[in-house]
């Protein structure tokens, strides 16, 4: 069958199809076929069902058919960092690089060029989801939402709130300015299809408790999700403990605030450090980690105990912290998450064991995906988001199962393989 271009969100793709169906489990069908209605997946199936019969086919026979994948966790303006200043832990790293970096997004000129970059990569990319930190700036925010929006992705996009321990250039004037920036901003967001807004304290040393106050009381007005930092340096632990000498650890200190999960869908980059009542805390909470194991290296960070993590019940997902991370792709995210959980096994002495390809692509497609809804699968009902991976370029002189040639798919996989690219149903590449 001669491939046909899809120009509607009811098509059907024909290759061979890898999706989690848990955690531990891969569902894997060569030769497969793949059925969107009106932008969500209909289900897989081995042949095309009769009522289905009449849309169009996309034929990708041999090649791997994904969903798309989703990234928790980066920091839009850092974009032009990457790999810079990599032998400097955080804070330093922020204070040196981060911050008079973040500053010049008060320029819209310089803004748009930076953020245009940035979408372009992630454009041809394997990941269809993500959810970014921005600046302090209004305006530079809302050209980030308009470029992502012509891009096609779905994305959650924050304009940062600092009014306290960072640089004059980008400081908030007080927790009033702040809170009523964010306002102003949040009342100009309503007209975006792909892009939703999300609160971003950036993390508690930069927040004062008064604009954590207002930022809990807007996040009711407006219903929205919370994004924003903890436990990932022990310098920055022990820093919030002095600020914050009452709360029983760094996630309770955005619990005193009521802006720590329960009913409002939150995100918590990194985790590194987190110990049992935090983590006790998190799955009370369904408190989403997302866990950035390229970063955590690249910082000195640590290792984060995600085998613990998934044991409790803590919702799981990738990031790829650009630009403590230097890839955007979360195929890479992967692989560092199976390389870090292996290093923390062996030199903190842990018994949990390390995580397995079944695992790192549940995190980054169905585990990270399901902050955004039902994403990240081809179950029925799913938004349609996929990837179609060209892998013969590295098949070796011996057959592989389908879940091996997923294994190296996501270990050797990089944007020249990626033939197509669906987000809700739409053709984006």
């Amino acid at each position: 069958m001669e491939k046909t271009a899809v120009t509607s969100r009811d098509f059907i793709l024909k290759g061979d199809i890898c999706y989690s169906k848990t955690k531990d489990a891969l569902d894997c069908r060569e030769k497969g076929v793949l059925v969107c209605t009106a932008g969500k997946s209909a289900g897989v199936f081995s042949e095309i069902p009769a009522q289905y019969k009449h849309l169009p086919v996309a034929d990708f026979t041999g090649k791997l058919i994904l969903p798309g994948l989703a990234d928790l966790h980066i920091h839009a303006p850092q974009f032009a960092l990457r790999s810079l200043g990599m032998d400097l832990e955080l804070l330093d790293w922020l204070a040196t690089f981060v911050f008079p970096e973040e500053a010049k997004y008060h320029d819209l000129d310089y803004s748009s060029q930076a953020y245009t970059a940035l979408i372009e990569d992630l454009k041809k990319g394997p990941n269809t989801r993500s959810c970014l930190f921005a600046t302090v700036h209004t305006p530079a925010t809302l050209k980030l939402m308009d470029l992502l929006e012509a891009s096609g992705l779905v994305c959650m996009v924050g304009k940062v709130n600092m009014d306290r321990h960072c640089p004059d250039s980008i400081r908030e004037k007080d927790a009033e300015t702040s809170a009523a920036a964010t306002q102003e901003w949040l009342e100009q967001c309503g007209s975006y299809k792909n892009i939703k807004p999300i609160l971003t304290p950036r993390f508690i040393p930069s927040c004062t408790d008064d604009l954590m106050r207002r930022l809990s009381a807007l996040q009711k007005r407006y219903h929205l999700p919370l994004q924003s930092h903890l436990s990932e340096n022990q310098r920055e632990i022990a820093w919030v403990q002095e600020l914050c000498p009452k709360s029983a650890c760094y996630g309770d200190a955005y619990s005193q605030f009521d802006l720590f999960g329960g009913e409002i869908p939150t995100i918590m980059a990194h985790c590194v450090w987190s110990e049992d009542k935090e983590i006790a805390l998190l799955a009370k909470q369904k408190v989403y980690v997302a866990h950035c194991p390229q970063s955590n290296s690249n910082l000195s960070s640590g290792a984060a105990p995600v085998r613990r993590f998934l044991e409790a019940g803590v919702p799981v997902g990738l990031g790829s912290d650009v630009a403590g991370g230097a890839h955007t792709s979360i195929f890479r995210a992967m692989t560092d998450a199976v390389q870090v959980s292996k290093l923390r096994r062996r030199l903190i002495g842990q018994n949990d064991a390390p995580l397995s390809l079944e695992e790192v692509f549940y995190l980054g497609t169905l585990g990270g995906g399901s902050f955004f809804g039902p994403v990240g699968s081809f179950e029925a009902g799913y938004e349609f988001d996929a990837l179609v991976l060209e892998d013969a370029g590295f098949a070796p002189p011996f057959k592989l199962s389908l879940r091996d040639r997923l294994e190296r798919a996501v270990y050797l996989s990089d944007n020249s393989h990626i033939k197509a690219k669906y987000v809700r149903g739409i053709a984006i590449l």
